[in-house]
């Protein structure tokens, strides 16, 4: 057995780190800080949407792993690791052992969760300790699911829970699928062609200048694209631009037509095709949801 030689200093450092984790809260199942609007309760899960309300929240945690995603709005959250500066559409994915706090700027802010508890996991037998600690998300196509994810709780018919339940595995997987890659190494292209393409998504791309633009082939960039990203390239980009259009939709008063120049579509008839094979529903008609 090997022997750790403990110093004073050690026994000093551990006992404040006991006492700062012994007082700090613990929200309960469902309990975020601010202005709750409404409560789903489902078997195993909770879905609430919730204005912020509070400048800032101390250090604390929750009883159950759980994701956040901003509808409205700006937040700051931070962990031990990381600090997260939130915009609509972001998605941040929390274990339930992971402490964190929360500033809010000057503003409104909304953010809509979902609380996992063990029961649903095991009924639907997914592993929660698949996905661990806290996960900035990313992935336009997962922050759709999200988006559609809400809408769902929104209509509330009977199938609804059978929708938001499949919906939900397609999420979890999705972010399993990109914590297992980021485990390996990743070539740097990778990370250009992430930047790139969100920093210029509005932009006309063709295959020949983004593979220019990252130093690869465009036969490779073709091939492995979906290994690092699990979709296709044009459907990623697609993604983004529906993405970007669904944070103008929430957060600004400008016309579809205006939405339609800044994402980067065609013309209006183009951004209804995209957006209607995503939520099934026309660009208008979401906008008075999420704003509901």
């Amino acid at each position: 057995m090997l022997l750790r030689i403990f110093k004073k200093d050690d026994f000093a450092f551990g006992y404040r780190q006991f006492l700062v984790y012994s007082a700090m809260k613990q929200s309960q199942k469902g309990q975020f800080y601010g202005q709750t609007n409404t409560t789903i309760l489902l078997e195993g899960l909770t879905l609430t949407d919730t204005e912020y309300t509070l400048d800032t929240v101390d250090w604390h945690y929750h009883q159950n792993p759980y994701i956040t995603f901003l509808l409205y709005g700006n937040l700051i959250e931070g962990n031990k690791k990381e600090i997260y500066n939130c915009t609509p559409g972001s998605m941040v994915f929390h274990n339930w052992q992971e402490p964190h706090y929360n500033i809010k700027p000057p503003g409104y802010a909304r953010g809509f969760h979902i609380e996992f508890e063990q029961k649903w996991a095991d009924r639907l037998e997914y592993d929660l300790q698949d996905i661990q600690g806290t996960m900035n998300v990313t992935n336009p196509g997962l922050k759709l699911i999200l988006y559609a994810i809400f809408k769902e709780t929104k209509i509330d018919d009977p199938v609804s829970e059978l929708s938001i339940n499949s919906l939900l595995l397609n999420v979890l997987n999705g972010i399993h699928e990109t914590q297992v890659v980021a485990s390996k190494k990743i070539p740097s292209w990778v990370t250009k062609i992430t930047e790139l393409l969100h920093d210029e998504c509005t932009e006309k791309h063709s295959l020949t200048d983004l593979s220019d633009a990252i130093g690869i082939h465009p036969g490779h960039l073709s091939r492995d694209f979906n290994k690092y990203f699990q979709t296709g390239l044009g459907e990623y980009i697609r993604n983004l631009k529906v993405e970007k259009s669904l944070h103008l939709l929430v957060d600004t008063k400008n016309s579809l037509a205006d939405i339609t120049f800044q994402c980067g579509f065609a013309d209006q008839s183009h951004f209804n095709r995209c957006f209607k094979a995503r939520f099934n529903t026309s660009p208008s008609v979401y906008r008075k949801i999420l704003r509901g």
